[in-house]
């Protein structure tokens, strides 16, 4: 019993291995990532670890620890490596899959529940996405959780309740420093309502100590970094702390509904998670009432309190995966158990039509794939072929394993077909994005050399441009206010809303169009091409 549980662990870490691990160094550098490595580059050069910085400016918005991280496998790897720089973001992404593993192998004490749980978790959506990205949200949550599991331990033993204590303090510290408190109030929180609802409070005359010290410990060490930067540069703060509370309730608002179709965002298993959300269908064929209660009711609960600040973006729902991923292992179990035996269509059919367009995918991924990439395979070839006989071979057996009505291997078909996607589909991502205009921004040190001049930027900087550039770039104007360079000639980088005023500032100097720097993977006229990944570089002359 103890290896099936060791077995079980190892294919969770292999499984992680090929989903967040390989290939990190495939995609673009996107621009929440910009602004950490950014960050990250300015800790090993100016030596900016506690009063960060971020072009050269105060960058208080968020705690520093992702950041941190970032650097010190940056200092270890190499800080031009993509794959060095999004490590910590991978390994932080498998904790939180063992953890919520253990935690709901724990809860429940099935072992294939979570597995099945745990798989599902490790394969949704915008899981996949945060965990191969070196932004904050994946390290929030993922230490959160870890709190959330000493936090179980904690309310259902009364066994070592003072370190379970110290370690949800120190795990909800990590948290806090991350990301500040959304995870507390995303993720804790609705788990705490949950918990109470379902399986209560008992016996809390014996925690209350235990409890002083958790927030005692947690406090101290999630407000320490904030303390810091007050008391050393309180105007950056006070001014960076109006903005960010403007943004909550003045930018990106929109209406409570707005996560309503929150079950999407775990990918292929949409279909599987909006059943699993139905309460009076399921709740009587779940092998365990309570556990599908709490999982459903933190879920939701999840989702509400998101939904009451007016700030709202789907990667906001990253917290919502996780309790969800294990409700909706809650029907993918009962389907194992159950599905031979089941004849009314309406229960069928779903099932059918999820993992059936999955195969279908796979099936007509060789022609399609070559159809639509055929002129940018050019250098693909090796892995465009070992993609498609791996979709085709998987979509085979999940389809023979379809029509036997045997859920299981369809289920873990599934999981190999989502691997070989990461493991051979991802070096490919870059014959998807062609833009024959492409000049990273780069490339415009060597110009400032042989000119021997300095480069300014307008207005504002694009993060992706910065870290591209190398280096920090001076802005020339702020609040409304245009400081003009001294030197008898400098570059200026304008963007194209940035047009009109730099010529009225410089209609008495002499201006010369260098070039343009296009960073944009998509040639220009395509829709994704963004106005704020390109810069025309002009040599301004008094």
């Amino acid at each position: 019993m103890n290896f099936d549980r060791q077995s079980h662990t190892v294919l969770l870490i292999l499984t992680c291995l090929g989903i967040f691990f390989v290939n990190l160094d495939a995609l673009y550098v996107n621009i929440m990532e910009a602004r950490n490595f950014i960050t990250a580059r300015e800790m090993l050069h100016d030596g900016n670890w506690l009063l960060t910085t971020i072009n050269g400016e105060p960058r208080y918005q968020k705690p520093p620890l992702p950041t941190w991280l970032t650097a010190i496998s940056a200092a270890l790897f190499g800080l031009k490596s993509l794959t060095a720089l999004r490590l910590p973001a991978a390994l932080v992404t498998l904790l939180l899959v063992l953890v919520s593993h253990r935690f709901f192998l724990q809860l429940t004490q099935r072992r294939t529940f979570a597995f099945v749980g745990s798989l599902i978790l490790a394969t949704s959506f915008y899981i996949v996405f945060a965990g191969r990205n070196g932004q904050w949200d994946i390290f929030t949550h993922a230490f959160m959780m870890v709190c959330i599991y000493q936090f179980y331990l904690f309310f259902t033993s009364e066994e070592k309740k003072y370190r379970r204590a110290l370690w949800a303090a120190v795990f909800f510290s990590l948290s806090f420093m991350s990301k500040g408190p959304v995870s507390v109030y995303a993720l804790l929180l609705p788990f705490l309502l949950a918990f109470g609802i379902v399986y209560r409070f008992r016996n809390m005359k014996s925690r209350w100590l235990p409890l002083l010290l958790f927030l005692v410990v947690a406090i101290m060490l999630s407000g320490w970094w904030h303390w810091y930067t007050y008391t050393f540069d309180p105007k950056s703060v006070a001014e960076i702390t109006q903005r960010e509370t403007a943004n909550w309730t003045g930018y990106n608002v929109r209406p409570f509904y707005y996560y309503w179709s929150f079950f999407t965002q775990s990918g292929v298993w949409t279909l599987l998670a909006f059943i699993a959300l139905l309460y009076p269908y399921l709740k009587n064929r779940v092998f365990s009432k309570k556990g599908y209660q709490f999982t459903i009711l933190w879920t939701i609960l999840s989702v509400v309190l998101l939904s009451l600040i007016p700030e709202k973006k789907s990667r906001y729902l990253l917290p919502v995966l996780i309790p969800m991923a294990f409700n909706t292992a809650f029907y993918v179990e009962y389907l194992f158990r159950n599905f031979k035996l089941l004849t009314a269509k309406l229960e069928t059919y779903p099932v059918y039509l999820n993992f059936g367009l999955i195969a279908l995918i796979g099936l007509v991924f060789p022609l399609g794939g070559y159809i639509y990439l055929c002129e940018q395979l050019d250098g693909y070839w090796v892995w465009f072929v070992l993609l498609s006989v791996a979709l085709f071979l998987i979509s085979i057996f999940m389809l023979r394993s379809l029509f036997q009505r045997q859920i299981q291997p369809v289920f873990y078909l599934t999981i190999a077909f989502i691997v070989a996607i990461m493991c051979l589909g991802l070096p490919m991502a870059k014959a998807l994005t062609v833009n024959p205009s492409y000049k990273p921004l780069s490339e415009l040190r060597q110009w400032k050399a042989e000119q021997g001049v300095t480069v300014y930027e307008m207005t504002d900087f694009s993060p992706e441009m910065v870290w591209d550039y190398g280096e920090p770039i001076p802005i020339l104007e702020r609040d409304g206010t245009i400081t003009i360079p001294k030197a008898e000639s400098f570059g200026v980088l304008v963007a194209e809303n940035d047009l009109p005023l730099f010529h009225k500032t410089f209609s008495n100097y002499t201006i010369e169009k260098v070039m343009r720097f296009d960073m944009n993977p998509k040639a220009p006229g395509d829709r994704s091409h963004k106005v704020r990944l390109w810069r025309d570089l002009y040599l301004v002359s008094r």
